[in-house]
């Protein structure tokens, strides 16, 4: 499960198509209006990204498993925008870093 999580992370293959950031948040921005199927659906995948990630921190017995979900979803939003724009596609590791220090600090038996 943390495999999964810091997965989120990782730097793409050397082989794959340049990183253009998040589709659903691409789709949200062009079509902006919540009410619209496309926001809709978008807005569905990210709480659905979220509800995942909640499941396997839960699994791995870490505190505030709601709260930790967000901050590393968030984490890996801002990492694939910040690849896109910058240009730079390890740049999840800045994340990664900062998503291991979230993981270790809500293990159990932890301050």
């Amino acid at each position: 499960m943390l495999i999964w999580i810091l997965g989120l992370f990782d730097h793409p293959a050397a082989d794959a198509a340049p990183v253009r950031g998040c589709p659903f948040i691409d789709a949200a921005a062009e079509f902006p209006d919540p009410k619209s199927a496309v926001h809709s659906h978008a807005r569905e995948q990210k709480l659905r990204m979220t509800e995942l990630v909640t499941s396997l921190v839960r699994e791995l017995g870490c505190r505030e498993p709601v709260a930790l979900a967000e901050q590393l979803v968030t984490l890996a939003d801002g990492a694939a925008s910040r690849a896109m724009v910058l240009g730079e596609a390890d740049y999840g590791r800045h994340a990664r870093a900062a998503a291991e220090v979230l993981l270790e600090r809500a293990q159990p038996g932890t301050n």
